[in-house]
Protein backbone atom coordinates (compact mmCIF):
# COMPACT_ATOMS: atom_id res chain seq x y z
CA UNK A 1 0.00 0.00 0.00
CA UNK A 2 3.07 2.01 0.09
CA UNK A 3 2.84 2.67 -3.35
CA UNK A 4 -0.93 3.81 -2.46
CA UNK A 5 0.62 6.58 -0.19
CA UNK A 6 2.75 7.82 -3.33
CA UNK A 7 0.66 8.71 -5.48
CA UNK A 8 -2.10 10.75 -2.88
CA UNK A 9 0.11 13.75 -4.19
CA UNK A 10 0.59 15.23 -0.95
CA UNK A 11 3.17 16.84 0.70
CA UNK A 12 5.29 15.51 3.44
CA UNK A 13 4.04 18.21 5.86
CA UNK A 14 0.47 17.96 5.11
CA UNK A 15 -2.42 17.51 8.24
CA UNK A 16 -3.41 14.08 8.51
CA UNK A 17 -6.98 15.44 7.52
CA UNK A 18 -5.11 16.07 4.02
CA UNK A 19 -4.23 12.49 3.91
CA UNK A 20 -7.87 11.46 4.55
CA UNK A 21 -9.43 13.57 2.06
CA UNK A 22 -6.23 12.30 -0.46
CA UNK A 23 -7.18 8.69 -0.07
CA UNK A 24 -10.94 9.05 -0.25
CA UNK A 25 -10.35 10.63 -3.83
CA UNK A 26 -8.42 7.19 -4.23
CA UNK A 27 -11.40 4.99 -3.41
CA UNK A 28 -14.25 4.12 -5.76
CA UNK A 29 -17.49 5.48 -5.67
CA UNK A 30 -19.13 1.98 -4.88
CA UNK A 31 -16.74 1.48 -2.39
CA UNK A 32 -17.33 4.75 -0.69
CA UNK A 33 -21.27 4.05 -0.09
CA UNK A 34 -21.21 -0.08 0.71
CA UNK A 35 -21.61 -0.01 4.24
CA UNK A 36 -20.25 -4.02 4.15
CA UNK A 37 -16.64 -2.46 2.98
CA UNK A 38 -16.47 0.04 6.42
CA UNK A 39 -13.76 -1.96 8.17
CA UNK A 40 -11.94 -2.07 4.46
CA UNK A 41 -11.84 2.06 4.49
CA UNK A 42 -10.91 2.30 7.70
CA UNK A 43 -7.84 -0.07 7.52
CA UNK A 44 -7.19 1.50 4.19
CA UNK A 45 -7.31 5.22 5.77
CA UNK A 46 -5.09 3.97 8.81
CA UNK A 47 -2.74 2.20 6.63
CA UNK A 48 -1.71 6.06 4.32
CA UNK A 49 -2.22 7.71 7.83
CA UNK A 50 0.61 5.51 9.03
CA UNK A 51 2.97 5.77 5.89
CA UNK A 52 2.36 9.59 6.49
CA UNK A 53 3.70 9.81 9.94
CA UNK A 54 6.46 7.43 9.02
CA UNK A 55 7.39 10.02 5.96
CA UNK A 56 7.00 12.39 8.47
CA UNK A 57 9.29 11.15 10.70
CA UNK A 58 12.28 10.19 8.25
CA UNK A 59 11.84 13.97 7.31
CA UNK A 60 12.24 14.79 10.86
CA UNK A 61 14.89 12.57 11.55
CA UNK A 62 17.18 13.03 8.29
CA UNK A 63 16.16 16.80 8.21
CA UNK A 64 15.73 16.26 4.39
Amino acid sequence: MYATYLRLDILVWDSDRAVIRAARRKLARSALRDPARRDARKHFYREMLRHHANAQRLVTQFRL
